[in-house]
């Protein structure tokens, strides 16, 4: 079923019902770190799911196992405002959690106020402003990572933007079960050492 593009929906159908969601970007872009792994990378790719269809749908647990998939499929298209999927090979240019700061003002600065503050902000509307950023820092940067990506010969203001904000414009990735393991161990080494 093509979603009503015109409308801000708060359910979604499927089983023959309207299923209740939490619309609000701040919980969409909770379930995505859930979704890409970043929130708890020792998760399996179904784990993930589960925990984002946990979150996602209010009544969860009236949801008949049989049609997970189901539910899985609606949320993605809610994900995406109804949007085509870019598919599994776009390339990766932002990220929702590194990039948080720079899309928080570039946002605020195409809506005119700081969306944050706001009590709700459906997913949608979100994004409506979220596609508005046409420049700013975000806009940088995510250029940057695309000239990076191709091989592209970099401008020389753009040679020096990404010297003095490479931490921002290079993509971290989350950590490996076995890095947060040993990090984990890490830390508990040394805070026996601070009690000993």
């Amino acid at each position: 079923m093509t979603p009503d593009l015109w409308a801000l929906p708060e359910t979604v159908r499927f089983a023959g019902r309207a299923w209740r969601v939490r619309s609000d970007f701040r919980d969409v872009l909770a379930l995505l770190r859930w979704l890409d792994g970043s929130a708890d990378p020792a998760l399996t790719e179904s784990e993930r799911w589960y925990v984002a269809l946990a979150l996602f749908y209010q009544d969860f647990g009236c949801i008949p196992t049989e049609n997970y998939r189901e539910a899985c499929e609606q949320m993605a298209t809610f994900i995406q405002a109804g949007r085509p999927d870019a598919g599994p090979f776009a390339p990766r240019l932002m990220d929702w959690q590194q990039d948080a700061a720079l899309i928080a003002a570039g946002v605020a600065r195409a809506a005119g106020q700081d969306l944050r503050a706001l009590p709700h902000l459906h997913w949608w509307s979100f994004l409506g402003w979220f596609d508005s950023i046409a420049d700013g820092p975000f806009a940088t940067v995510v250029a940057l990572r695309d000239k990076l990506r191709r091989g592209k010969k970099l401008e020389p203001w753009e040679r020096d933007y990404y010297r003095a904000h490479r931490s921002e414009v290079d993509l971290h990735r989350p950590a490996s079960p076995e890095v947060d393991a040993e990090k984990q161990r890490l830390l508990a080494l040394l805070n026996d050492k601070e009690r000993g």
